[in-house]
């Protein structure tokens, strides 16, 4: 095996951004054929602004100057403090030439130079996956299912249909429909309803629970704005109490406003039992239909143990793209 050498590098240096491209769409391709290619644009943002604004670091692996092999790490200050999430993905023409273990010990060696003792990392479920993941003693903690909603194959009428019952199912409820960021009068509100994800399952992931604050709520928002995209909030509050119950977001892609990828979709559990997650998310449906005409799709991400969930997505033509091993390590 030839010796790589593995470079950090940022959102500004153009030329590693189109190699870690160059790898990622080269394994999605064989990998994940239904995955959409990656853009230097989407890597830039996603390098520069985060996901909340905190930013992963990331590392491409070079042969003579050839891109062979690319790695992240990513860790967060507001939670789970003893935990980085790794990435790492070797080009298809250069598997099983040990890159892929050459890269792993790297992140890892980075890991433990932030003080992290351990980590997370994922991949389509695959035989060679798993073989991978035995050498290196990292253990399954949870399956996570990718699906895919085609607008275009929508039963409208079928969606119609559940959103009057789910309305009328929860007639203490009033929605609210909102692009962009939330106002600052109603931000701590936001915050504390977004905390209601962490009832989400997580199986036998080591993981503690998400720690919300107006901070990374905004953070968040401002994100995905910065990168280009466009945000879409529905949410639900009480009408007596004027809680706010549950909501569902929605993300259009900037660069390609065809693709939407769902985010967060939850309920406050006090609240629940009205319906209120088929009515945001057929309500959401309904509003994109009308002011986002151009979408194509919406693709979105459930533990496989999410029964409820689950439930609504394929009640409203969510179907199955691939399965992807969520696995864990302790340092």
């Amino acid at each position: 095996m030839a010796s790589m050498e593995i470079v950090r590098f940022g959102p500004d240096d153009a030329d590693r951004l189109s190699q870690y491209v160059e790898v990622t769409n080269a394994a999605r391709a064989t990998d994940s054929p239904w995955s959409h290619p990656a853009t230097v644009k989407g890597f830039e943002g996603r390098f520069r602004y985060g996901w909340d604004g905190e930013v992963e670091t990331p590392f491409v692996g070079l042969i003579d100057g050839v891109p062979v092999a690319t790695g992240t790490v990513a860790t967060s200050e507001y939670d789970n403090l003893h935990i980085a999430w790794l990435g790492l993905t070797v080009h298809p023409d250069q598997r099983r030439r040990g890159y892929g273990t050459t890269m792993l010990e790297h992140l890892v060696a980075e890991t433990k130079a932030q003080g992290r003792t351990s980590i997370g990392t994922d991949g389509w479920d695959s035989a060679a996956l798993r073989g991978f993941a035995a050498r290196h003693g990292l253990t399954e903690g949870s399956v996570a299912v990718q699906r895919r909603q085609v607008l275009a194959d929508l039963d409208w009428p079928e969606i119609e249909r559940l959103h009057a019952e789910s309305t009328a199912a929860a007639s203490a409820y009033e929605l609210i429909r909102r692009e962009g960021r939330t106002p600052d009068d109603e931000l701590d509100a936001m915050t504390a309803m977004t905390a209601a994800i962490n009832d989400a399952p997580t199986d036998d992931l080591d993981i503690e629970d998400e720690v919300f604050t107006p901070e990374r709520v905004r953070g968040y928002e401002e994100a995905q704005l910065a990168r280009g995209d466009r945000l879409f909030r529905v949410f639900a509050r009480h009408r007596e109490s004027g809680e706010l119950a549950g909501h569902s977001v929605v993300v259009v892609d900037g660069e390609r406003p065809h693709l939407g990828a769902q985010h967060d979709t939850s309920v406050v559990g006090t609240h629940r039992g009205h319906r209120l997650g088929m009515l945001l998310k057929t309500d959401m449906n309904l509003w994109l239909r009308d002011v986002q005409p151009q979408l194509t799709e919406i693709s979105t991400w459930n533990a496989e143990s999410n029964d409820f969930m689950i439930g609504v997505n394929e009640a409203i033509g969510y179907r199955i793209l691939g399965r992807e091993l969520e696995l864990q390590k302790v340092l």
